[in-house]
Order: structure tokens, then C-alpha cells, then sequence
């Protein structure tokens, strides 16, 4: 069988990176549809129509609505013809680049993707997440290919809350995880299309999540202050370069499937995606058997970075039984990643995990409290 390595055709990332987007952009088009929500379009759309400006390529912008649906996409999409676009634009978070993405899909133009902030890691896949437009998980859209060009302005990502930071980490932590659950079990890459990952795939992972643990915490403190420091910039390219890398790849496992059952549980919902991803990993470690070693471990990253560890902490303080239950058969349905597993998986086993991980992060969290 062959191995592949999917990627986006350039990375660049470094402080006031946004003003060389004209150039980038010059070698894909002359005709920019910019997509991003009302903050990420306050925050650089200006600076992005003017290095565009200089290069000769007109720009047009419109604000996306909040949520990656397939009505919204669609609407976009009727836009981006009206304009004469021949280059997307993607701006903002993990949602409006989803959105994004799949519009340059949908009219196989080229993408360029400037994330104002590094809360997932759907900057560099060939992947868009598709909600309902009540923003429940609907499905996974796979793309023709990686977007042609990622731009990480680290000057606007420090100056964005520390929580889509610490929130990106928490997608991220999850990679290394998954990747070697796929490892493990054999399975091949859904998102690549069949093809098992290279070599490159497991190191990538390794790296991501021991740059995490060595630097997470000194990251979030600095983007606290809206600095820019070495760990920030080691934290935005694990988040952001090495995660998708990692996740693309190696594959998904439980905690992505778990986070897309807590999506189905209203309360959640104002949570973001890695705070849901990193307790679905916990959630996963526990099913899969991991030593309490490697539980702890993942436990005190989350805690000094301010992940959740416990369902508490993802607004569920007394989920009823039946709650739980949802989130496991949702979970385990047909086609999620969950069952790249190297063993068979029920609900009955995801919801055991789901209480168990909650009572463990719990007792993590007192003990470490009385220990303080």
C-alpha cells in the first residue's frame, strides 16, 4: 500500500507576516473574495486589502456568519461567483476557514488561509467540519487538496485571547494520541484517502506534543500579556503546522468522536472545540486501557494550561445518565474515528470511559488543589 504526506503548498508564520499576503496571493490570481467574521475582518482586513493593493489584486469581503453549515457555505459560494473571485480568502477562526475552505472547494479555486487565531488546527487540512446551522456536527468534508498557502501572523495571534491558544493546544494534545491509536490498530487514513502516512507522520506527532508540554504553559502566560516570546512562536506552529500535520495524517481517534457527541449537548456549546477534544482524549485514554501514567500526564498539561479535565469544567456540572448515553452513541456511530481503535467499541464502553475520566480529572484536580 502506499504512504502519502498531506500538507498545505506554504506555511509562513512570524510577526506582521500579513503584510506580505499581496505577494503570495500574486502567484494564485488577481481577484480575492475575503471571508471572515466581523473581529477577524476588524483586525486585519484592511492590511489585507492594501498588500493586495499593491500587488494589483482587487478584493472583495464579506462576513461569515458564525457557522460552517452547509447553507452558509452555499451562500458564500453564490457570492464568491458574483464577484469574478478566482482567490479565496480565509480569515478568523476554525469555523469561518472551514467555511472557507469548502468554498474554494465547491469553485476549485485556491485558498489562502490567515487564522487570527490558532484554536484548531483546520488551518493547513484538506478538511472542512460541516455543522447543522444549530452548530451540531454534521459531517466531515474532505477537499481536493491542502490549501495552497497558510499565512500566521504571531503579532495577531498574541493580541487575540489566550483561550483560543489554550484551546488550540487542547486539539493539538490530542494528535499524538490518536495518530499512535491509528498506528497501533492499522487502520488507514479516511482523510487521506486510503494511503497509510509516512514515517514523518509519528515524529511530527511526538514533536507537536512534547513542544506542548514544554512550552504550553510559558505560551499561554506570554499571550496573557500580548507577547510574542520563542515558546508563543513554538506553540502557534505546534497548534497550527505540526498538529494538522499530525492529525491529517495519522488520523482521529476517540477524542474527536467523543467531542462530536458533546456537540449534540446544548450546554457545550459555548465550549471550544480543543477544550472539548482535550477531555475527550482523557475520555479515550481510559477506554483504551493507558497507564495512569500517561492519564496523569495529559491531566497536568491540561491543568496548567487551563484545559477542561473533568465534565464540570465543559458546563455539565450534573450530566443526568441519559445525557452521557447520548454522547457515547453519537460517538460510536457509523464512520466516526472512534473506531480506529484496534479493538471493537460500543456506547456501553465510551460511556463508562466519559465517567470514569470525569471522576479521575476530579480527584486530579482536589488533590492537586490540597497539594498547592
Amino acid at each position: 500500500m502506499s504512504r502519502i504526506l498531506l500538507a498545505p503548498s506554504k506555511y509562513i508564520q512570524g510577526a506582521g507576516a500579513i503584510a506580505e499576503i499581496g505577494a503570495h496571493a500574486a502567484q494564485l490570481g488577481n481577484s480575492a473574495f475575503v471571508i471572515g467574521g466581523k473581529t477577524a475582518l476588524s483586525i486585519c482586513g484592511s492590511a489585507i486589502a492594501a498588500s493586495l493593493g499593491n500587488k494589483g489584486i482587487s478584493c472583495s469581503q464579506d462576513l461569515f456568519r458564525g457557522v460552517s453549515s452547509r447553507q452558509e457555505i452555499s451562500r458564500l459560494s453564490d457570492l464568491a461567483v458574483s464577484h469574478g473571485t478566482n482567490i479565496i480568502i480565509a480569515v478568523g477562526g476554525g469555523a469561518s476557514i472551514d467555511a472557507a475552505k469548502a468554498v474554494s472547494h465547491e469553485m476549485n479555486l485556491p485558498v489562502i488561509v490567515v487564522p487570527t487565531t490558532v484554536a484548531t488546527d483546520a488551518p493547513g487540512s484538506a478538511l472542512s467540519v460541516v455543522y447543522t446551522d444549530d452548530g451540531v456536527f454534521e459531517s466531515y468534508l474532505s477537499l481536493r487538496r491542502n490549501p495552497d498557502c497558510v499565512l500566521v501572523d504571531t503579532t495577531i495571534i498574541a493580541s487575540s485571547p489566550a483561550k483560543f491558544l489554550v484551546a488550540g493546544m487542547g486539539d493539538a494534545v490530542a494528535g499524538f494520541w490518536e495518530s499512535g491509536t491509528c498506528a497501533r490498530s492499522g487502520k488507514i487514513n479516511s482523510f487521506s484517502g486510503g494511503e497509510t502516512p509516512t514515517l514523518a507522520v509519528l515524529a511530527l506527532s511526538r514533536l507537536c506534543y512534547e513542544t506542548l508540554l514544554e512550552s504550553g504553559h510559558q505560551a499561554k502566560l506570554a499571550v496573557e500579556m500580548k507577547m510574542i516570546t520563542p515558546a508563543v512562536e513554538a506553540i502557534v506552529e505546534a497548534n497550527t503546522l505540526l498538529s494538522g500535520l499530525s492529525s491529517e495524517n495519522g488520523g482521529h481517534a476517540g477524542a474527536h468522536s467523543i467531542h462530536n457527541g458533546l456537540t449534540t449537548l446544548p450546554a457545550t456549546q459555548k465550549k471550544l472545540h480543543g477544550e472539548k477534544v482535550a477531555f475527550g482524549l482523557l475520555a479515550q485514554l481510559v477506554m483504551e486501557g493507558r497507564s495512569s501514567s500517561d492519564i496523569q500526564e495529559v491531566q497536568a498539561f491540561c491543568l496548567s494550561v487551563g484545559l477542561p479535565v473533568c465534565l464540570k469544567e465543559l458546563n455539565l456540572p450534573s450530566p443526568s445518565p441519559a445525557e452521557i448515553r447520548q454522547v457515547a452513541e453519537t460517538a460510536v456511530a457509523e464512520g466516526e474515528t472512534i473506531h480506529a481503535t484496534w479493538f471493537p467499541v460500543t456506547a456501553e464502553m465510551v460511556e463508562a470511559a466519559i465517567w470514569t475520566a470525569d471522576a479521575l480529572g476530579s480527584a486530579y484536580k482536589k488533590t492537586k488543589s490540597a497539594n498547592a
